[in-house]
């Protein structure tokens, strides 16, 4: 029977006060024990005084085979569980008030919720290990297909000539096999006790963190293989994929390495156009001033939902019957903030540029500029 250090000292305080107090002369602590297959039993986990010799075992008591007029029971109930009962003795002579009996209840109530947050805590911790040995062999089996992907990979791609017009194409997997890796790697640090929940460069938990040593990008180099992978599965698709035929000059400017986490929230954005908009649907990627545009011309979120969708685990009713998680505005939205910028849904994306849609969702990122793009002109190149 495993009890916390916590649960033992709380319950010889309690019982400790209530001797003091003279609400009775003896008190002792059975809690249930289940094994599989036996029948429960009653262990003796804590008695007032602390020198009382009481058997291990209400089983193993002699003294309880006959009845006591001094001796009180009072159990320990936890929603339809007995999770165990307080064994309380006084004098004849003294008796027990309403007042004792009411305090020895609540005791033993306050005792049985103790005990029931404990037990459901283990539970959890039960369950959370499994998840985490599953999780960890789900892992190490997924390193061995990336690995022999990889190996593929680079074997094609040294059969492919250098002016061959499928290279490209190659060299796109070999970078979605680095991305993978990533992924994979910080999911075998789940559970590690020096993952903190928001790490100090703010990446947060399932992300790949960026590393120290990693070196500024522009947001064209962060982009450029996100836009190369949404026209292909545009093309698959059969839809209409609109991308940038220019780059504003705030797109070549380097940006701290932190903020590759902008690849993220625009990857995130990508996949919602692409998973939550009707089949052959238009939509495409916009720049604006300081500021990326994901947009679609399927139809609008309606105004009731507009704020919602940004919260975890909400979904908007366009989207109710596609699969999804209603996670990925919520987690888009928190790397913007944590970034210095901004995510919103416009009204349309024509509101945006006159060039788009009138009507369909329109997602914008707006970025904070860096010194040296606040000193710079903002225009195209």
């Amino acid at each position: 029977m495993h009890l916390s250090d916590r649960f033992q000292a709380l319950t010889q305080q309690h019982l400790s006060l209530l001797i003091t107090d003279g609400v009775a002369d003896r008190l002792a602590l059975y809690l249930t024990e289940r094994s599989e297959g036996d029948t429960p039993n009653l262990v003796l986990v804590a008695q007032a005084p602390q020198d009382a010799a009481l058997p291990a075992s209400i089983a193993k008591d002699p003294d309880l085979r006959s009845p006591a007029s001094e001796r009180r029971w009072y159990p320990l109930r936890h929603d339809s569980l007995l999770l165990g009962v307080l064994r309380a003795e006084q004098h004849e002579d003294v008796g027990q008030t309403i007042t004792h009996a009411d305090r020895l209840q609540t005791c033993a109530d306050t005792l049985a919720r103790l005990r029931g947050l404990e037990l459901e805590q283990d539970r959890l911790n039960s369950q959370l290990d499994g998840q985490r040995q599953q999780l960890s062999v789900m892992v190490h089996q997924l390193r061995n297909p990336l690995t022999a992907l990889r190996t593929y990979t680079q074997l094609l791609l040294r059969r492919l000539g250098p002016e061959n017009q499928q290279r490209a194409l190659v060299e796109n997997l070999i970078r979605e096999q680095v991305q993978l890796d990533r992924y994979v790697n910080a999911l075998d640090r789940i559970g590690q006790e020096d993952l903190k929940l928001e790490p100090e460069n703010a990446t947060p938990l399932l992300l790949p963190p960026v590393p120290a040593d990693a070196p500024d990008l522009t947001i064209a180099d962060l982009l450029s293989p996100l836009l190369e992978r949404a026209a292909a599965t545009a093309a698959l698709q059969g839809r209409l994929w609109r991308e940038p035929e220019q780059w504003p000059r705030w797109t070549k400017s380097l940006r701290p390495a932190a903020d590759a986490v902008t690849a993220e929230i625009v990857a995130n954005l990508l996949e919602n156009a692409f998973r939550y908009s009707p089949n052959g649907c238009d939509l495409g990627l916009h720049l604006h001033d300081h500021g990326v545009c994901v947009w679609d011309a399927g139809p609008p979120i309606p105004d009731s939902e507009r704020d919602q969708i940004f919260l975890k685990g909400v979904r908007g009713s366009t989207s109710s019957e596609r699969a999804g998680s209603g996670l990925g505005l919520a987690l888009a939205q928190t790397l913007a903030r944590q970034r210095g910028g901004r995510l919103e849904l416009l009204q349309s994306p024509a509101d945006l540029d006159p060039c788009l849609p009138e009507q369909g969702n329109a997602f914008l990122l707006s970025l904070p500029p860096t010194g040296q793009e606040t000193a710079a002109p903002n225009s195209a190149e």
